[in-house]
């Protein structure tokens, strides 16, 4: 596949961080955008004018130059200043993307690097060499530069790489590969560290999660819906097509199809008909109510909110992933050396910290609905808390407290999850003394969006199991055919609780099989009764 700073896809990113493709190379159109930037590079620092980060210092450093003959070393120096990272590793399938997304960008054409660095990154990510890198030390300002320098240092064959599942040191790894680390030449240290695509990378694998979770919340919705005997007449085409966004338009389709066929789950017009006619009475109090409470009539506007999100938060980080983001940047085409700002992180933190908070909405969406299933008061006549059903004069009566502890855990996720939902934007701070001193805080609020979505998931994992507790509760053969196909897939590796038990490796269970997405396919299948 051919990358040149201009096509590459969110969907090509992920499955490259997943090892599902993993062979790029440069276009020859972008080889020659970059042979053109870097000659024009060397041209410009052949006449002894400073350019900043090539004969400068870096940041408030920048009234300083130094001669051409020291222009490599201060690359070597510039990366060896950031290697302070501190935190956990980044998983395997953030610097997998990382290594992409920086290819990439530098493919692009404008950046002045020597062609060897990109051929690099895209023999890493080949080869599956994968530069241990600290989560923590960005503020996202002129772009990731400490977790990046793990990145470039790795490429000079210095520092520590993961391959085949250990930790060793790089220069081994490319001796065993045939591998042979990059020397730096001007600007070249500073056009790997100076850019967005750490967080870039964080943000495209969290908005396919998201996407993801999107639709396992439409079928936890179905499910609780059934398990509460609900009126599935909330999610008629005719109700969202009155208010046309189309996020809240495609959820409330979701869960009406899925639906379709449940005696458990009514329409409204069988929810009306099970009540009596008033016969000239002038008071009765209806037998089965015809609507149901918000976290269940009003998910499509909930849910639907993060499905129009991931919209233009997939468009943002398009544009990002395909974009010279360092500084400066060269143009052939007249001559001119530019120096700006293309590192800020800005529409990364926004598309960030706008989708966790619309991630955790749905985790507390999520967890109403469990609420609302455990609860004798108005889960309209399940048992409390979901246990199994058993005679007063029972030796088990009164011992079983069923999903008690799970509404606990399901709470105690959500409050997490919400915790992290505020903007990591609104948190500047000023550094580098005062250069930096607007900063964008993008990786900070990728992480947490990462955050918020493991968190999330867990949540719908214990939502699935009580939900699939509660039909099995009222009756499995009233389900929809696509319900009852989602609670046969969960039953395959997770049985009934007939009585309390450990519950831990449940949720496990349920949390892989969304990952996977066991959990919609079965959902989009159906069973045939």
């Amino acid at each position: 596949m051919k990358i040149d700073g201009h096509g590459l896809t969110i969907g090509q990113t992920v499955a490259a961080a997943s090892r599902e493709g993993s062979e790029f190379a440069v276009s020859g159109d972008a080889l020659r955008a970059m042979n053109a930037s870097r000659n024009l590079k060397l041209e410009i620092l052949a006449t002894g004018k400073p350019i900043y980060g090539v004969t400068t210092g870096f940041g408030d450093s920048v009234n300083r130059q130094i001669s051409p003959e020291k222009t490599a070393r201060l690359q070597n120096e510039l990366i060896r200043y950031h290697l302070n990272g501190t935190g956990p590793l980044a998983s395997d399938e953030v610097v997998r993307a990382t290594l992409l997304i920086r290819a990439n960008c530098l493919a692009r054409g404008n950046s002045g690097v020597s062609l060897p660095v990109v051929d690099l990154l895209l023999e890493f990510l080949r080869h599956d060499v994968l530069p241990a890198i600290p989560e923590r030390g960005s503020v996202g300002a002129s772009g990731d530069l400490v977790p990046l320098c793990y990145l470039a240092h790795a490429l000079t064959g210095q520092g520590t790489v993961r391959h085949r599942g250990e930790l060793r040191p790089t220069a081994d790894v490319l001796a065993e590969l045939g591998l042979v680390p990059v020397t730096l030449e001007a600007k070249d240290g500073l056009a790997l560290i100076n850019g967005t695509s750490f967080s870039s990378a964080f943000a495209v694998l969290n908005t396919e999660a998201a996407a993801e979770l999107a639709e396992v919340a439409d079928v936890c919705t179905a499910l609780a819906s059934e398990g509460m005997l609900g009126n599935r007449g909330h999610y008629a085409p005719f109700i969202h097509d009155e208010k046309p966004h189309s996020g809240q338009g495609a959820s409330a389709a979701l869960i009406h199809e899925l639906l379709e066929g449940s005696a458990l789950a009514m329409t409204y017009d069988q929810v009306v008909d099970l009540n009596l006619p008033l016969d000239g009475r002038h008071y009765q109090k209806l037998t089965r109510s015809i609507q149901d409470r918000y976290s269940l009539r009003c998910a499509p506007h909930v849910n639907g909110v993060l499905r129009d999100m991931l919209d233009w938060v997939r468009t943002w980080m398009t544009v990002e992933i395909n974009s010279s983001s360092d500084n400066p940047l060269f143009d052939p085409s007249t001559g001119a050396v530019y120096s700006g700002g293309n590192f800020y992180g800005g529409h990364v933190v926004t598309a960030m910290d706008a989708l966790k908070t619309a991630v955790a909405g749905v985790a507390d969406l999520l967890d109403r609905q469990v609420a609302l299933l455990v609860d004798e008061k108005f889960n309209n006549g399940l048992t409390p808390n979901l246990i199994a059903r058993v005679a007063d004069d029972d030796t088990e009566a009164g011992l079983q407290h069923g999903f008690k502890g799970m509404q606990i855990a399901c709470s105690a996720l959500t409050a997490e999850a919400l915790k992290h939902a505020g903007p990591a934007s609104t948190f500047s701070r000023s550094t580098e003394a005062h250069n930096q001193d607007k900063v964008s805080m993008a990786p900070i609020a990728a992480r947490d969006a990462r955050d918020v979505i493991e968190l999330t998931r867990e949540v719908a994992a214990i939502h699935l199991l009580a939900a699939c507790q509660a039909v099995e509760l009222r009756g499995v053969e009233e389900m929809s055919p696509r319900t009852r196909a989602v609670h046969t897939r969960i039953r395959k590796e997770v049985p009934f609780a007939a009585k309390d038990r450990q519950m831990d490796d449940d949720i496990a269970a349920v949390v892989e099989m969304i990952s996977s997405g066991a959990v919609t396919e079965a959902a989009r299948r159906g069973v045939d009764l």
